[in-house]
């Protein structure tokens, strides 16, 4: 391997999902829409048609890739699943003050999965719960793991 390059996120509602990883401090690298018949090939579908935007951490080591199908349609509703659920469940970040992003997000409607709290003297932690169920990790590193105080 050479690197890892992003994850692909489905998404109903791309202007949401985008204003929530735009809260969180992503940027965002603009918008596309793709289709065609290498399109349907690598999706192993027909008919594809869909629209997404890529945003990426500010160190540029990360990126999601959020997508919106236009068609065909999958005809699923979004679910918000519990944390436990079987596959990829979270995406976890690290930012700077856990408290203020919580705040911020709950500001924009953003609730919690769980509580926030703190993982011995080295992380404080929590889930949020962002649009269509998404969860993201907030991880905010405490001074006793960076060697600090």
């Amino acid at each position: 391997m050479l690197r890892f390059d992003h994850v692909g996120v489905i998404v109903e509602d791309l202007d949401v999902a985008e204003d929530f990883f735009l809260a969180l401090g992503f940027e965002s690298d603009g918008r596309m829409f793709v289709d065609g018949e290498v399109v349907d090939r690598i999706n192993g579908l027909e008919g594809v048609r869909a629209e997404l935007v890529m945003v990426r951490t500010p160190d540029r080591t990360g990126c999601l890739e959020l997508i919106r199908y236009h068609s065909p349609r999958s005809g699923e509703g979004v679910e918000h699943h519990p944390a436990d659920r079987l596959g990829y469940r979270h995406i976890a970040i690290e930012v700077d003050d856990v408290h203020g992003t919580v705040e911020r997000l709950g500001e924009k409607g953003f609730g919690l999965v769980g509580d926030v709290q703190d993982y011995g003297t080295s992380w404080r932690l929590v889930y949020v719960r962002g649009p269509e169920g998404l969860i993201v990790e907030l991880a905010e590193r405490l001074g006793a793991s960076t060697g600090e105080g």
